[in-house]
């Protein structure tokens, strides 16, 4: 009962209900934000090292609120946040934004979102074709929207049993060879593990349907986000609350070549966020430039006073080698 008491505290910490909006006196919809550089020394040791971050602010009533990132260019990103707002941000080379655009995610009928209606939790952008694609945990659906996310080219809902509209689809990714892992932050009907899907075609528009498997996290907590790796294999974002501190975050990887229908899948950590940069981490993306691979991490502040909007970068080097088909055979195989 005394566990049960204090995640409840947490929970009420964290925001506001499901069903609920934010609310301001006076909106102030001024296009201006600023990125205060984080004092936290670089890293050099482990797979994934800490580069540089920063304190994302704005006067902006709708800024914040962060679960969903993309790098769309140099120094360009896109964020999503869980009140239906979108946030394109351009940082020159000194570290400030030379361009800032939020604003609403487009809905059905054209009318402001409700939370339930805005509550997106994961994105990914096409990198040719600037298209994206956003999971709402609310409604249970995936849209495909347009490069400048005006517009609902496609949705589809996700497949039944229904997950529950506050824990359903959280982190999401296009894997390098096109398919589409989605996972629930907490449905569970498995022993082993919480609920995720893997769509081998579109997952907004119609088609086969999506294969279902399980993630056993081992204790890493519930995932929060995901991003596709150069290798064919992909990141997990894992969110575990606490009291000293509140968030821990672990990163680990999946191996694709794990999934199959009704499997449970296990994951590899490579590293965490350091304790002096903890916060609720709802985005990431993955990128590889000049021949070097870079993680990055938003956070989400939930509208709190207490929380922080941050942007980090890491280099990840060394990470553990995928498994090979042989190397697989032999793993499966018994002793002798």
């Amino acid at each position: 009962m005394r566990r049960l008491f204090f995640a409840a505290l947490i929970f009420l910490a964290l925001g506001p209900a499901l069903g609920t909006v934010h609310r301001f006196p006076v909106d102030n919809l001024t296009q201006r934000a600023a990125a205060r550089p984080l004092v936290f020394a670089p890293q050099t040791r482990g797979p994934m090292r800490f580069v540089r971050g920063w304190h994302l602010v704005s006067p902006h009533s709708y800024f914040g609120g962060f679960s969903g990132l993309a790098r769309i260019g140099p120094g360009t990103f896109q964020l999503i946040g869980d009140n239906g707002y979108a946030a394109q941000l351009t940082m020159d080379a000194s570290g400030r934004f030379a361009a800032v655009h939020i604003r609403p995610l487009p809905t059905p009928d054209g009318r402001p979102a409700t939370k339930t209606m805005a509550d997106t939790e994961a994105l990914f952008v096409d990198p040719a074709r600037g298209q994206a694609w956003i999971a709402l945990e609310g409604i249970n659906q995936i849209w495909r929207l347009d490069a400048n996310l005006a517009t609902i080219e496609a949705r589809r809902r996700l497949p039944e049993p229904r997950w529950p509209a506050n824990r359903g689809a959280e982190a999401m990714a296009r894997l390098a060879d096109g398919r589409t892992v989605v996972f629930s932050e907490g449905a569970d009907d498995h022993p082993h593990g919480t609920e995720a899907l893997l769509y081998t075609g579109d997952p907004a528009a119609p088609g086969p349907p999506p294969i279902r498997f399980f993630y056993d996290a081992r204790g890493k907590g519930l995932a929060s986000d995901a991003a596709a790796l150069p290798d064919g294999r992909f990141l997990l974002v894992h969110r575990r609350l606490g009291f000293d501190p509140v968030f821990t975050t672990i990163i680990s990887i999946v191996d694709p070549a794990d999934i199959a229908k009704d499997a449970v899948v296990r994951s590899q950590t490579i590293g965490r966020v350091p304790r002096p940069l903890a916060e609720n981490y709802e985005g990431a993306a993955v990128t590889v430039e000049q021949g070097r691979t870079w993680l990055w991490l938003a956070s989400d502040n939930n509208f709190n006073a207490w929380q922080r909007s941050l942007l980090l970068q890491f280099e990840l080097v060394d990470l553990p080698p995928a498994k090979t088909p042989d190397s697989k055979k032999a793993a499966r195989k018994p002793a002798a």
